[in-house]
């Protein structure tokens, strides 16, 4: 009965929480003995220092196939191998957590989506509240079951320098620029070319993120309503970025919303050096 409780906290939204792809620290402090995947997202040198009680690792950094050329998504046999090794499935429950920017546990969000896992959800604050507020820590490294995923791609979820260039001619979508204002108009940039995908409009990424005393937090769904009123839920997004990691943010709260969005995963960094694609300041 009490592990059917805490799995009931896990698939139901508390009452602070209008979504259920968030966790608060509090709650999940409640059900650290429930069979949840908690799943740290740190480089493993932070993770082997002390991570939450029976947290397993995937750094965000697996989550690329060269972070330093683009922000691509990692192979479908890399992430197969690396979730068979951590035990998950895709009916696994899942809790990510980063230091507590929120950047890389978005990014690992929706790798994780991409490849097919369904029941996940993100840590508020992050791993610094989480020590600050006392609460269980380890340095063990919990032995792990080995399972039997398959890859499976939801390509609703990615999108590509193809499905983007067809997006700019599509009244049914909506691309948005997560890059702070001064990439999006064309004063810096990673790539060659300097300026924005033609048609996108500009929501830098820490837009769905407050500061909350010392630590990050995401804005109440209320506060996402208002950032994302102008976009019609009906409408399909496509998010981008530099390297497809801050996006994520924006994908994460386009997702609790309950939009169609996709990541551009090679984002900029590859749109912006193909002198063949439209752009604009």
């Amino acid at each position: 009965m009490r592990l059917f409780i805490l799995n009931l906290i896990f698939l139901i939204s508390t009452s602070s929480y209008a979504s259920s792809l968030r966790i608060s620290p509090e709650e999940l402090s409640k059900s650290l003995d429930s069979n949840i995947k908690i799943v740290d997202v740190r480089e493993k040198n932070y993770y082997l220092q002390s991570h939450i009680q029976g947290a397993i690792n995937f750094p965000v950094s697996e989550s690329y196939l060269h972070k330093n050329v683009n922000g691509q998504i990692a192979k479908p046999e890399k992430i197969q191998s690396i979730l068979r090794k951590l035990g998950l499935t895709t009916k696994s429950n899942i809790i990510i957590y980063d230091d507590g920017h929120l950047v890389d546990a978005a990014r690992v969000f929706w790798t994780f989506e991409v490849y097919g896992l369904k029941n996940i959800k993100i840590l508020d604050h992050g791993f610094d509240y989480w020590t600050s507020k006392k609460y269980p820590v380890s340095k063990n490294v919990p032995t792990i079951i080995p399972s039997n995923y398959v890859t499976t791609i939801n390509q609703k979820r990615l999108s590509s320098k193809f499905t983007t260039q067809l997006a700019i001619h599509n009244n049914s979508t909506i691309v948005v620029d997560a890059r702070p204002h001064s990439s999006y108009i064309g004063e810096t940039s990673v790539a060659k070319r300097f300026g924005h995908i033609l048609s996108a409009i500009n929501i830098p990424f820490d837009y769905n993120i407050e500061k909350d005393s010392d630590f990050y937090k995401l804005k109440p769904i209320t506060e996402l309503k208002k950032l994302y009123s102008d976009i019609p839920v009906d409408k399909k997004i496509i998010i981008y970025c530099k390297i497809g990691r801050v996006s994520s943010t924006n994908y994460f709260a386009l997702r609790e919303l309950g939009h169609d969005v996709s990541n551009y995963d090679a984002s900029w960094r590859e749109w912006g050096n193909d002198d063949s694609l439209p752009i604009s300041k």
